[in-house]
């Protein structure tokens, strides 16, 4: 089975992929993640990762927002601190940081240009202490496109 991206880019020499195949994380928070990670800096999305593993920096939720607190003097009114999601992300984004110094681009310039959380597939778990009922897994495929776009000087 081949790995198929949702869009291919443009100019394929400017432009490095990465993708993330059945993780085991909440659907809702990887949705939340890309959203804020699209159309920044690989360079800013880590360092935003990394607030969010270490309880640093909460990240903001416009979506999926019932029941969750307020976090007062992050400067977002409501957020969440999704670390097992972030750290998927991290790990996709150093994905996306080697390809590019593979590549020969320069990690600094690359712009997230298309990040992306699906459903994967559904698998069934029984539950603990011999419980007949079965329990569903939600996995999803995470996937990213960032482009190099030099600064205008």
């Amino acid at each position: 089975m081949e790995l198929a991206y949702s869009i291919e880019p443009k100019n394929k020499e400017k432009a490095v992929k990465a993708m993330l195949r059945d993780q085991n994380i909440s659907f809702k928070s990887a949705v939340m993640v890309a959203k804020t990670l699209r159309g920044k800096r690989i360079v800013e999305g880590i360092k935003l990762l990394e607030g969010v593993i270490s309880l640093q920096r909460p990240l903001p939720y416009t979506r999926f927002q019932k029941g969750i607190g307020h976090r007062a003097g992050s400067g977002t009114k409501i957020g969440k601190y999704p670390e097992k999601v972030a750290k998927s992300y991290y790990q996709l984004l150093l994905n996306l940081q080697s390809n590019a110094t593979y590549k020969g681009l320069d990690p600094e310039a690359l712009i997230i240009t298309h990040i992306q959380a699906q459903k994967g597939i559904t698998r069934r778990k029984r539950r603990p202490k011999g419980r007949w009922r079965v329990w569903h897994t939600q996995y999803v495929h995470i996937q990213a496109i960032a482009k190099e776009k030099k600064e205008k000087k």
